[in-house]
């Protein structure tokens, strides 16, 4: 097998793999690449937790091993993948994000991780986190904050930052991401890369440990992110399905979302809102992402403007999420070492403080506003936004007023006020590159499906791309 260069670390996905199927390349060698590539890139950007070296050479000599014999192979065999750090990886340290666990080696993989395995794809290692995914800029106490490959100076966003800058700095193939509040989508635009959010229940949340009482998941999805939306399919395809362990999963047939990328969307009806009707955007991402809304008319579809208008939502987020967190990791905040971020402490203590009834009115007016999305996706096939108020910010600053308007009361959170309303709705959604700041920073836009219909989301992102290509733009780090 011929030597290869660095090149191919930008190949996408699913061609990769058929590189390798043709025995063109080898896993081995492919393996070693990504690794080099971490090696010399990874000290500007902090991207990953922890590589698994080891174990990746092994599965790669395993993988070549296979192609040689002429073995079935799976979508992604001996292509180089990285794994959140919020997944349970067995045999692999997976910290969360958090002291408290910076040296927790999993004894049992979660489902994720044994689905990622099943299709054939090489761990290399677990990209970095805020502590239990909580913030939406990747800071946490176990080093420094992780890095976006455009600028440096600036966060990837969160709270799978480091997938985001390890898939756009060609550190890896593709990326497995979280999103409970907008964890895929936020990076993924500030990035400059693709990400989708399922549907909610889509691809199974099992960790790998039992619970004695199964736990309402309500916002939380595992989904891909790439520099392709072809190569998001294919790990939408091998993630999803029906698992008995996770009580939230979906009983439901798993659509081909690698049929849907090369579906003609002519004649979708698409709604398009700048604000959903209470956020402050900058005036600059505004532009950017009208722009990429008008284009649509382009590929034979109809563009309306939304009369979407929802009350600041984020208030029913954080109980929820509050409760959730509360419950999971509550025992923390006794614990002598303190091992807590700020943000971990303040959404675990505000959690303890929510009442059963807080509860009960944020889950009435989450219901409130599934209604109004199901009134505004009667008239629309997909709805569009920004994804993100902002451009990627400087590490360690969290605007909160933007455009004269507060975003959110709790710092950390005001910048991304079109991605959690989607989590409490459980409808999937995508973020695509459409552009770019004046400074140089991507800027995505967001592409929000019916409960179930990935595949209209997968289709019109897959269109968008073929007539605003993105996956040959370079960030500096790369």
């Amino acid at each position: 097998m011929p030597n290869i260069d660095d090149s191919l670390a930008f190949a996408p996905s699913h061609e990769l793999a058929a590189l390798i199927a043709n025995k063109q390349v080898s896993p081995v060698e492919v393996t070693q690449l990504y690794f080099s590539r971490i090696e010399r890139l990874d000290s500007q950007l902090n991207s990953y937790l922890t590589l698994a070296q080891d174990n990746a050479m092994e599965s790669a000599k395993a993988a070549e091993d296979a192609v040689v014999r002429g073995d079935k192979l799976g979508q992604l065999h001996g292509v180089p993948i990285s794994i959140k750090d919020l997944v349970m990886t067995k045999g692999v340290r997976t910290t969360s994000g958090s002291l408290a666990y910076k040296d927790h080696i999993p004894t049992a993989d979660s489902a994720v991780a044994e689905r990622v395995k099943a299709s054939g794809a090489i761990l290399l290692g677990k990209t970095n986190t805020p502590e239990f995914g909580s913030l939406g800029a990747n800071e946490n106490r176990l080093g420094d904050d992780c890095r976006n490959p455009w600028n440096t100076e600036r966060t990837a966003g969160a709270s799978s930052g480091g997938a985001g800058a390890s898939v756009a700095a060609g550190l890896c193939s593709l990326g497995t991401g979280s999103d409970g509040g907008g964890s895929i989508r936020i990076p993924a635009s500030f990035c400059g890369i693709y990400g989708i959010k399922p549907t909610q229940g889509r691809v199974s949340g099992f960790s790998g440990v039992q619970q004695d009482v199964p736990l309402v998941n309500l916002l939380g999805q595992n989904g891909p992110m790439s520099r392709t939306v072809k190569d998001s399919a294919i790990l939408l395809q091998a993630l999803s399905g029906y698992d008995h362990r996770d009580a939230s999963s979906l009983h439901a047939p798993v659509p081909d979302f690698l049929a849907a990328v090369d579906r003609d969307i002519s004649g979708l009806r698409i709604a398009w809102s700048a604000d959903f009707g209470y956020a402050g955007v900058e005036a600059e991402v505004v532009e950017v992402c009208a722009a990429g809304a008008r284009a649509f008319e382009n590929l034979g579809c109809s563009v309306e403007e939304s009369d979407l208008t929802l009350d600041d939502p984020f208030e029913i987020w954080w109980v929820i999420s509050g409760c959730n967190s509360y419950i999971t990791q509550g025992h923390l905040l006794d614990d002598p070492s303190d091992p807590l971020t700020w943000y971990g402490r303040m959404l675990i203590e505000d959690g303890k403080e929510f009442s059963a009834a807080d509860y009960v009115k944020a889950l009435g007016r989450r219901d409130q506003m599934i209604n109004r999305f199901a009134d505004v996706f009667e008239k629309c096939d997909l709805l569009l936004s920004p994804t993100m108020a902002t451009t990627a910010f400087p590490v360690g600053e969290y605007p909160e007023v933007i455009e004269g308007k507060r975003n959110a009361h709790v710092k950390g959170w005001g910048f991304l006020p079109f991605t959690h309303p989607i989590n409490m709705i459980g409808h999937p959604a995508a973020t695509v590159p459409c552009g770019f700041s004046s400074d140089g920073m991507p800027i995505g836009l967001h592409i929000v499906g019916r409960k179930g219909d990935e595949e209209t989301v997968l289709a019109a992102s897959a269109a968008f791309e073929r007539a605003m290509p993105w996956a040959d733009k370079m960030p500096a780090v790369s």
